[in-house]
This record gives C-alpha cells, sequence and structure tokens, in this order.
C-alpha cells in the first residue's frame, strides 16, 4: 500500500492482487507492467515474478491499519476482476473496504462482463466507486455494463484515449477521467476528442476530470485544456467526498 500517489484522482493505492494480462489497445503500452518487468528474477523483489498475476492476502487488512480519511485507488497493479482472481477473493477485498468506512475506495476494470457477472453477488458499500476503462469506440459497451452495478459512484477513465468515444451514453454515469498516453512509445491524444467528451459531460451534468495530454513522461505536456484545468468530482455524500488534493 502506497500513501500517495502520482495519479491526480486519487491520494494512495492498495495492491491485494498484482500483474494482470493485456485484453484491449488501451493496456499495449502499460506503465504498471513496464515497471514490474525491471525488477523480474530479483529475489525478494514484491516484483520478483515481473507482472505474471500474484495475489497477496497479507495486504488485505492494510486499509484497516490507516485512519485519517483517503482516496484509494484498488489495484493500481492490476484489474480485481481479472479471471483468474477467485470470487472469494474478490469479496474479501469487498469487506474489508466495507469494514474501512473512513476511506473511499476506487476499482477501475476492463473486464466489464466479470464485473456484471459478479456484481450481484457483491456488497456495494457506499465508500465504493466503481469504473470501466474505455480507450477507443470500440470500448464504449463497457459504460452499459457499468450503468448495471449497484454502485454510490459509477465512472469511466478515458486514459488512455486513443480516439473519439463516439457512441458513448453517459447515462447513468458521475463522472469521467480522461488523459493521454505517456511513456517513449506514446500513442497522440487528439484535442478534438477530449473537448467532446467535456462538451458532453458538460450538457449530461457529468462530472469531468482532464489528467494529462501524456507525452514521454505524464508531466511533459502539462493538464491544461483551453488555457485552463478540470478537476471535477463526481456529487457523492459528504463522507465519502475526496479530500482536496494538493
Amino acid at each position: 500500500m502506497a500513501d500517495g500517489s502520482g495519479i491526480e484522482w486519487t491520494e494512495a493505492t492498495w495492491n491485494p492482487v498484482t500483474g494482470c494480462d493485456k485484453v484491449s489497445p488501451g493496456c499495449a503500452h502499460c506503465y504498471a507492467e513496464t515497471f514490474a518487468e525491471r525488477w523480474r528474477g530479483i529475489p525478494g523483489h514484491p516484483y520478483e515474478q515481473g507482472f505474471a498475476l500474484k495475489l497477496w492476502p497479507d495486504r488485505l487488512q492494510q486499509p484497516l491499519r490507516w485512519r485519517r480519511p483517503r482516496l484509494i485507488f484498488v489495484n493500481s497493479m492490476s484489474d480485481l476482476f481479472h479471471e483468474r482472481i477467485p470470487d472469494t477473493y474478490i469479496r474479501a477485498i469487498f469487506d474489508v473496504m466495507g469494514g474501512a468506512p473512513q476511506h473511499t475506495f476506487q476499482i477501475l476494470t476492463k473486464r466489464h462482463k466479470r464485473l456484471a457477472e459478479l456484481a450481484p453477488r457483491l456488497t456495494w458499500h457506499e465508500n465504493v466507486w466503481m469504473g470501466v476503462s474505455i480507450e477507443n469506440r470500440r470500448f464504449v459497451h463497457r459504460a452499459d455494463y457499468l450503468r448495471e452495478v449497484d454502485a454510490a459512484v459509477r465512472f469511466i477513465s478515458a486514459e488512455p484515449l486513443l480516439g473519439p468515444l463516439e457512441g458513448l451514453c453517459l447515462s447513468g454515469i458521475d463522472w469521467l477521467i480522461a488523459g493521454g498516453e505517456s511513456g517513449h512509445r506514446h500513442r497522440r491524444c487528439d484535442p478534438a476528442w477530449v473537448r467532446d467528451l467535456r462538451d458532453r459531460c458538460e450538457v449530461e451534468n457529468v462530472a469531468f476530470f482532464f489528467k494529462q495530454w501524456g507525452g514521454r513522461t505524464s508531466k511533459a505536456g502539462g493538464r491544461l485544456l483551453d488555457g485552463r484545468t478540470y478537476d471535477e468530482w463526481p456529487a457523492v455524500p459528504k463522507r465519502t467526498r475526496p479530500l482536496v488534493l494538493a
């Protein structure tokens, strides 16, 4: 668990699972894989196994030891709905989140079908936000699956944004995060794609957060869109409202 994060829309990360497998174009230059594979084969390192999937039961209780409320990104180094994570382990993670009401937990997945399959059998505590990643028009249907989830906040991460999201329906969506890709092989993010999402969020009363333009580093292109930053947050009950990030 990392107290502090370079991700603009969260404050801390919690990884009871690490490692993943690619499922769509947004995974091509995965930052988590790049980081993890640097340590493959180093005995005793947390990423000795590289980016191969690994459960960490000894990390399950970590959020319970933090008293100060935090926004916590769950599995920043994996996908909670990966097909090889047992149902019982996912339920255990949800139990921990329910037992730490002082925190707000943010979950993000590209595995929309498994999310939809398991969602009715999970307890959706008020401090759990659920999101799906949508990188281009081929995957706008992930939002349809998300709409069926009984989460306090439903959000979309359009990052890395690789094309216009034509056909995306924002009904039932509370928050949209957009951003370009970073890294030495980053793919260009067209400002027109971002403006379209911003304008549609305004019309649909969806909170809009623009994270970055991307580039060789995450900070290279800055965060300004038409001369200003967009740091909107979803409307949620006061006790789960995100802290103001510095």
